[in-house]
């Protein structure tokens, strides 16, 4: 069972008990009600507790039954609701630790509610693209008061209890308990004290006004829509809070429910959904079972000083796992010191970090330039030289000092993690790690898995990744992963595109109203053009029969490589980002269009679009079928969290979804036609053109 019932004297309990977070899926419905009608039907009791076991009052509805027939099943939870607002005896929610989503619009039923300290209280549904849809939206701003209401539904973010029962006029809690602790006895005393008060306050009842009206929620309407933009929920909620002052209870919870089913239905919505599911489906390996021991990790090393070891090593700090930082020259040493200290005190500059948490985080940092100062530690990460003759003498090193059992890990980017772990006589303690630039900002963190890596070294970093809060994708071994080696057929395209008569501020700005963070052109340019040039100088040796642009290499060849040389595809200024489009690069690019013999021709924003996203959707195609990805939902996480693909798009695999494979394949062919693009690659996938005929999805 998922609910349990105990009566204490004549309080009965009802405890929800539905690891990890108590969701509310059918069998915890279904006990919640039939608990209800039994103490109901029992005189001994006078009044009812609901709580929660363990760490959760309740996080809201249960993921695992997202979408299946279960979810809508009756009782329904606005049917439980109502269940717990007609029980003739009082009903007191218990609340703590987590009371969130479906858990709070449940705790809003019940007659009375005490909550415990240190509880985290939100409606977080707009941030799956929804609205509260069990009368959030309607009984929220009646027992908190319009403005903190509505604050909380727009934001969805959670706010501790304590902070809540200190509002003028609240009437969200009754009580608040001393501590967690004394939770569950204060609840039934609370309980024994209501038990004959009648009538029963309801919710529903309470008053629901705004002085401001009208002008105050177009106030509120203005302001949420300046930073919702691609997203329609946040402007529905502040819809859904005003009906709550306007129309009579029954009435806006008809208006919340319209507005919530319409909601579902939106690619938005259910790009966020996806999404919401993506994360928690990434951190599982087919073959590597939950119950995977792993090996305990209390000390790291960073092999390498520079940008990317300094901002690895930040990651271990803010967690709170020592680190041990080599590098060669002292001088390096410094210099990487100096960063990470200039990083934490920009955030201390800004109130961000307190000068404390600073001192303690600086505090678990220390530095050798001796490789056998490393060896107490668990886990080696190396940022050295993206370079295999470099690597090589790293992990030579690596082996001979490190513990047994400690996990060695290479930052790199696109280099044969198998090679490198041949460079020991352990590679199954061998594994990638690919931090994103910069390295204590971006999410994303590809976890390369060798042929040899064990299963509980891969268990390990899933769940280090999980402490320093990135999100970790398992890749196979292949040139580039799956992020590298997809970008590289979406530049290759941005290339041609240029040669058949687009500018770099044109493709850019195309890609940038779809929602990419920046287009291809600014990305070249904020990594670095020269790596580009390095990569495709590798190509032509290792694939001489693979079409090219060469406009990216005349300008590498004039220096321009990017932001750090001040001049890329666009110029910049000293301090600033902004890409300022350049005249001599436009000339370059039509003189060579000129040498081809090609007359350039308008192309429109959806060429563009599409050129460039299904280049990286029949890519991904063929790492699925080379099981380099395991699920297309991990490789739409590598694009959301570390490419800077649009959130309400929900990564390349879901917008081909929602476009429809079939009419992808059908662009492709069409992209195969045109003589200046490469026809062999626009040959769809197996599995693209299989699920396309099939009429079925990637995700």
């Amino acid at each position: 069972m998922t609910a349990k019932y105990e009566v204490h004297g004549s309080v009965a309990v009802i405890t929800l008990d539905n690891p990890p977070v108590n969701g509310l899926g059918y069998a915890t419905r279904v006990g919640i009600t039939d608990s209800l009608q039994k103490a109901n039907a029992d005189a001994a009791v006078k009044s009812i507790v609901l709580t929660g076991a363990g760490k959760a009052f309740s996080g809201g509805a249960d993921i695992k039954e997202f979408g299946t027939p279960k979810a809508l099943a009756e009782p329904n939870l606005l049917s439980v609701i109502l269940a717990l607002e007609n029980s003739s005896k009082p009903v007191v929610a218990a609340v703590h630790s987590v009371c969130m989503g479906g858990g709070l619009e449940l705790a809003l039923g019940c007659h009375y509610r005490i909550a415990a300290p240190g509880c985290s209280v939100a409606l977080p549904e707009v941030k799956l693209g929804l609205i509260p849809g069990a009368g959030g939206t309607q009984r929220l701003p009646r027992a908190l008061g319009v403005e903190p209401a509505l604050n909380m539904i727009v934001s969805g973010e959670p706010v501790k209890s304590e902070l809540l029962a200190q509002i003028p006029g609240q009437k969200l809690f009754d009580k608040m308990a001393a501590s967690a602790e004394s939770l569950a006895q204060e609840a039934l005393a609370f309980a024994q004290a209501v038990s004959d008060t009648r009538p029963l306050p309801l919710v529903r009842n309470l008053p629901c006004k705004h002085p401001g009206g009208d002008a105050y929620f177009q106030f509120a309407r203005n302001m949420v829509k300046g930073m919702a933009r691609n997203f329609p929920a946040p402007v529905k909620c502040v819809d859904a809070v005003e009906a709550a002052t306007k129309k009579k209870f029954d009435e806006g919870m008809v208006f919340e429910r319209e507005i919530f089913i319409n909601l579902m239905w939106t690619p938005e919505s259910k790009a966020l959904r996806h999404i919401f599911a993506a994360e928690r489906a990434a951190s599982k390996i087919p073959d590597v079972p939950e119950d995977t021991p792993k090996r305990e990790i209390k000390a790291i090393a960073v092999i390498g000083a520079g940008t990317m070891g300094g901002g690895i090593a930040m990651n271990f700090l803010n967690a709170g796992i020592p680190v041990k930082m080599l590098e060669m020259k002292q001088e390096a040493l410094d210099k990487g010191i100096a960063t990470i200290r200039k990083n934490y005190e920009a955030q201390v500059k800004k109130g961000k970090l307190k000068q404390d948490k600073y001192d303690q985080r600086m505090a678990l940092l220390s530095t050798t330039l001796s490789y056998d100062e490393l060896k107490e530690a668990d886990m080696v990460i190396e940022a050295v030289f993206e370079e295999m003759g470099v690597k090589e003498k790293v992990f030579k090193e690596l082996d001979r000092v490190m513990k047994p059992g400690a996990i060695l890990a290479s930052n790199t980017s696109t280099l044969d993690v198998n090679k490198i772990a041949a460079f020991t006589k352990r590679p199954q303690d061998v594994v990638g790690m690919h931090f994103f630039s910069p390295a204590n900002v971006m999410k994303l963190l590809e976890v390369i898995r060798g042929e040899k890596t064990a299963k509980d070294v891969l268990a390990t970093v899933m769940a280090v990744s999980k402490k320093i809060r990135k999100t970790a994708v398992v890749s196979g071994v292949c040139d580039g992963f799956i992020g590298n080696r997809m970008i590289e057929q979406y530049g290759r395209q941005g290339g041609f595109l240029l040669d058949e008569g687009c500018t770099p501020a044109q493709v850019d700005k195309a890609m940038e109203k779809f929602g990419m963070a920046m287009g291809p052109f600014r990305m070249g340019d904020l990594a670095g053009n020269d790596i580009g040039w390095a990569i495709r100088k590798r190509r032509y040796q290792e694939k001489p029969d693979m079409k090219y642009s060469k406009t990216a290499d005349l300008l590498c060849e004039k220096g321009r490589f990017g932001q750090k040389t001040g001049a890329g595809w666009y110029d910049y200024v000293p301090g600033k980002r902004d890409a300022i489009p350049n005249a001599e690069v436009v000339k370059m690019i039509e003189d060579h269009r000129a040498s081809l013999g090609i007359t350039p021709r308008k192309i429109s924003d959806e060429e563009i679009v599409q050129r460039l996203v299904y280049a990286l959707v029949n890519e991904a195609a063929h790492i699925l079928e080379e099981g380099i990805a395991s699920k297309a939902s991990d490789i739409d996480m590598v694009y959301l969290m570390g490419y800077g693909f649009p959130i309400y798009r929900g990564g390349p695999m879901n917008y081909a979804d929602q476009v429809g494979l079939f009419n992808v394949v059908q662009s492709m062919k069409r992209f195969a036609q045109n003589p200046l693009d490469d026809a062999k690659f626009w040959q769809p996938a197996p599995l693209l053109a299989k699920l396309a005929t099939e009429g079925k999805t990637f995700n």
